[in-house]
C-alpha cells in the first residue's frame, strides 16, 4: 500500500463487516484514512471496530431493516460529521436449495436482506453522500453483488435472483442520482473465503481438496477477503472517478466465458 491515504477526513459506513469482505474493507478503509461505521447483525461489529480502533465505531443493524439502515446513516453524519461512502455489503446465501423445494418465505429473506438491504442504502445514504459530494466532488457508494447475479451456475435460485437485481439496482441509482457527484457501483465477487462460504474452504482442507476449490475459473483458485476489499476501495476512490453504474466481476475470469470444453495450455482438456 503507497503512503497516500485516499480517504484521509473521509466517513465510509461497512454493513456486513463483522466477517469476510466486510472486515477487511473496514479494515483497509480505515488504514487509508476513514472514519468508519462498523456495522453487522452478529457481534463480529465490534470484533472489527477493535481490531481496527478509534476510526471505527461499531453497531448492530439488520441491513434489510429500514429503521436499522436510517439510524446507521444518521449515527454516522453525527459521529463523524459528514459522510463519503457507503459501503452496502450485508448479505445472506439462503441454502442452496432447488428452485423447487424453495419456501416463499426464504426467498422473500434473502430478497430482503440481499436486495432491499441495498436498496435502503442507497436510499438512505445517496441523499447525505450527496451533500458532500456537491462540495468536494465525490462520493461513492458501493453495492455487493455477485457473479450469480450475472448468470446462472453460481449460487441458489433466491441468491442468485437478488444478486441480479443488485445490478440493476446500482445501474438505476447511478442514474437517478444524475448531477450529484455521487456514484454507484456493484461489486460482483465470484467464490471468496468469507464466514458465509467457510464450510466450503474447510471441508477442502479437511479432504485435502484445496486444489478443487475454484478450479472452474482460469486462476484455478477462489479469492480472499482482501482481494475483493481492493476492489471495493478502487470503486469507493477517486481512482475510479469515472466508474459509474457498473458490475465489476471479481472471480478469476469465471464469468468471463460461457461453459464449454476447456481449452488447456497446448492440448485440449475434456
Amino acid at each position: 500500500m503507497s503512503g497516500v491515504k485516499r480517504f484521509e477526513g473521509r466517513s465510509v459506513i461497512v454493513t456486513g463487516a463483522g466477517s469476510g469482505i466486510g472486515r477487511a474493507a473496514a479494515i483497509r478503509f480505515a488504514a487509508e484514512g476513514a472514519r468508519v461505521l462498523v456495522c453487522d447483525v452478529t457481534d463480529g461489529a465490534e470484533a472489527t471496530a477493535t481490531a481496527i480502533g478509534e476510526a471505527a465505531v461499531p453497531m448492530r443493524m439488520d441491513a434489510g431493516s429500514e429503521a436499522d439502515v436510517a439510524r446507521a446513516v444518521d449515527t454516522a453524519c453525527r459521529r463523524f460529521g459528514r459522510l463519503d461512502v457507503m459501503f452496502a455489503n450485508a448479505g445472506i446465501s439462503g441454502g442452496m436449495a432447488n428452485i423447487l423445494d424453495t419456501s416463499p418465505e426464504l426467498f422473500a429473506e434473502v430478497l430482503r436482506v440481499n436486495l432491499i438491504g441495498p436498496f435502503l442504502a442507497v436510499k438512505h445514504a445517496g441523499p447525505r453522500i450527496a451533500e458532500q459530494a456537491r462540495e468536494t466532488g465525490h462520493g461513492a457508494i458501493v453495492l455487493t453483488a455477485s457473479v450469480a447475479g450475472i448468470r446462472s451456475g453460481a449460487g441458489s435460485p433466491a441468491y442468485s435472483a437478488s444478486k441480479a437485481g443488485v445490478i440493476n439496482l446500482a445501474a438505476v441509482s447511478a442514474q437517478q442520482l444524475s448531477g450529484t457527484g455521487v456514484r454507484v457501483n456493484a461489486l460482483c465477487p465470484g467464490l471468496t473465503e468469507t464466514g458465509m462460504t467457510k464450510p466450503t474452504f474447510d471441508y477442502a482442507r479437511e479432504a485435502n481438496k484445496m486444489d478443487r476449490v475454484g478450479r472452474l475459473n482460469p486462476l484455478r483458485r477462489g479469492a480472499q477477503a482482501e482481494e475483493l476489499a481492493a476492489v471495493a476501495l478502487f470503486l469507493a476512490s477517486d481512482d475510479a472517478s469515472y466508474v459509474n453504474g457498473q458490475a465489476i466481476a471479481v472471480d478469476g475470469g469465471l464469468s468471463s466465458s460461457h461453459p464449454v470444453t476447456r481449452q488447456e495450455y497446448g492440448r485440449t482438456a475434456v
